[in-house]
């Protein structure tokens, strides 16, 4: 089994070269440098003397720990080369606000300033030019706009797209700047190598809701953020994602098809469907084993006799022992991967789990010591031995799970 030692952030030993144009979306650049180094990256930002009617460099310098650049003639540079040395020294250039005058300026090859200047001398085959456009709406859709983003497009940059919503000039509709957190997420993403391109990854997360009478049911302390994480890992990885959600209140990762279920009969009835169409399915969800075997039409309520209601249960469909026995898992279509979550004697009930379901590999855990936490501790149990994935955030060890499935269905395919 390949389990790698947990990095210290996703973006570690990255250097971000952060670019500010002018506009108003300058203030969530700011917000963009500080996370992308808490996620591990140093970032030498870049602006333009547009940019710097908008914020100022002192608030940039602050938050990268590094002085902001805006000049090409920068006499701190030895060689005055900084349009050389800041694209050399670059893993990716980021330009965050991107406006429409500056995307005409990259695709003139305009170098008359530091910013495009630098982008117009990077190496293209290792430094990759990331897009962040802002502008009022109108101007997303004129057509000398959507011409200039075509022609960006084809002369090798990546556009990440906008947002949609009120705009600063208060009217509403697309244009807007991506968010922070989105933008680190593109930025994440790019790095991560796509070994699961052309997979399509089939993810269950969060508890199941059992309904007793209309306002009370049975449920368990899973916050999905697990399942969350390995569907945004994944997603990451290249593949298309269908994440499935019991009752949680977490935001849909960036690019992961979701589909919200509150009951295990429900998810059942959600995944059947679409695994037929799955290469990988990970049961992540903490699934309710039993139901009330008829629930209340209305409120249960108290009497006066002091006498508790009488509760029958019936057992839930076992959703990935009945999918781990489909056709398609048997005849290996579909990649079954489990979850356990135990309170003790982790290995030996992950081990029996793994009989039982009948999948090439389970992932066992302690579930009070994780449910609702943002880390987690991991072990990967298969019929050969158990590796243990020491304690991390669950953005970190959803990589490495993911990263380890990945391996097991290259090592499965057919040499030539």
């Amino acid at each position: 089994m390949t389990a790698s030692s947990t990095p210290v952030g996703e973006l570690a030993g990255r250097h971000i070269v952060l670019g500010l144009s002018g506009g108003i979306a300058c203030y969530k650049s700011a917000e963009l440098c500080r996370l992308l180094i808490k996620a591990g990256a140093t970032v030498q930002v870049v602006m333009t003397e547009a940019a710097t009617q908008f914020i100022t460099p002192v608030t940039m310098q602050a938050l990268s720990g590094r002085p902001v650049v805006g000049s090409q003639w920068d006499a701190r540079e030895p060689n005055n080369m900084p349009h050389i040395n800041l694209s050399r020294e670059a893993d990716l250039i980021l330009i965050a606000p991107c406006s429409a005058d500056f995307i005409t300026r990259l695709v003139a090859g305009r170098s008359d300033e530091l910013l495009s200047l630098l982008c117009l001398a990077r190496p293209m085959d290792r430094v990759p030019l990331l897009i962040a456009p802002a502008m009022n709406r109108e101007m997303w859709l004129h057509p000398a706009t959507q011409r200039n983003l075509r022609q960006l497009q084809a002369d090798g940059a990546l556009l990440l797209g906008v947002g949609n919503g009120l705009q600063a000039c208060g009217e509403t509709g697309d244009g807007r700047m991506l968010e922070a957190a989105e933008l680190l997420e593109e930025v994440i993403a790019h790095f991560v190598p796509k070994t699961l391109a052309g997979q399509r990854v089939l993810v269950t997360a969060g508890p199941t809701y059992e309904a007793i009478d209309p306002v009370r049911g049975i449920t368990n302390l899973s916050s999905g953020k697990m399942g969350f994480a390995i569907a945004r890992a994944a997603q990451q990885a290249g593949a298309e994602v269908t994440l499935v959600a019991g009752p949680v209140h977490l935001p849909t990762p960036r690019g992961v098809e979701r589909i919200d279920v509150r009951s295990a009969a429900q998810m059942l009835a959600a995944v059947r469907p679409l695994s037929e169409h799955a290469s990988v399915f990970v049961a992540t969800a903490a699934v309710a084993d039993w139901r009330p075997a008829n629930a209340s039409e209305h409120k249960i309520k108290k009497d006066g006799s002091g006498k508790t209601p009488q509760l029958e249960f019936t057992e839930n469909p076992d959703i990935l022992a009945t999918l781990a026995q489909s056709p398609r898992a048997q005849a290996g279509q579909l990649y079954c991967v489990g979850f356990a979550a135990e309170s003790q004697d982790l290995l030996a009930n992950a081990q029996a789990k793994l009989a039982r379901k009948g999948v090439p590999l389970l992932v066992g855990n302690i579930g009070p010591a994780t449910f609702g936490q943002d880390d987690n501790a991991l072990l990967l149990v298969d019929a050969q031995s158990a590796v243990e994935l020491p304690r991390a955030s669950k953005r970190l060890l959803a990589a490495q799970l993911v990263a380890e499935i990945a391996h097991r269905l290259n090592a499965a395919k057919p040499t030539t």
